[in-house]
């Protein structure tokens, strides 16, 4: 299991209490939205796996496919390291968001095109610890910039 930092963190927690088989657990940092609500359309890795997944049969677990921009990075990237085989899972799907054809092998909800907060996903690194998710009402941020 490869959770993406640092969204997925909260998911990730939850998903593997409910997984009855032995499993391993290591984290990426991946980001493309630099403190704002809208992907900036580069992927920047801050923080890589610290294990060789070659010959593992790797979950991706992910809080948030959107423009799908990061999630495809990582997997071109993970795919280079030879796994026996590379899935993705993510807590919420927004479709409407995609830029890049990808999708997830498992999907929790599938959300509108807005901009959620809470249970992991934040908002320039605020609103995580939130115990539910919640749409972001991003003209706040934007007169509190303003």
């Amino acid at each position: 299991m490869v959770s993406v930092l640092k969204g997925a963190f909260v998911f990730m927690a939850d998903l593997i209490r409910e997984i009855s088989i032995p499993c391993e657990v290591d984290f990426m940092c991946v980001s493309s939205y630099q403190n704002s609500t809208v992907s900036s359309g580069t992927v920047k890795i801050t923080k890589d796996l610290n294990v060789d997944i070659s010959g593992y049969d790797v979950v991706i677990v992910e809080d948030i496919l959107d423009s799908g921009l990061t999630l495809s990075a990582v997997v071109k990237l993970l795919e280079h390291r030879n796994p026996k085989s590379l899935k993705v899972c993510t807590l919420l799907d927004k479709p409407s968001g995609r830029k890049t054809p990808i999708s997830a092998d498992y999907v929790c909800f599938e959300i509108p095109d807005e901009f959620v907060i809470g249970y992991g996903l934040d908002c320039a690194e605020k609103y995580r610890n939130l115990p539910y998710i919640g749409a972001y009402d991003t003209s706040y941020m934007q007169r509190k910039e303003g």
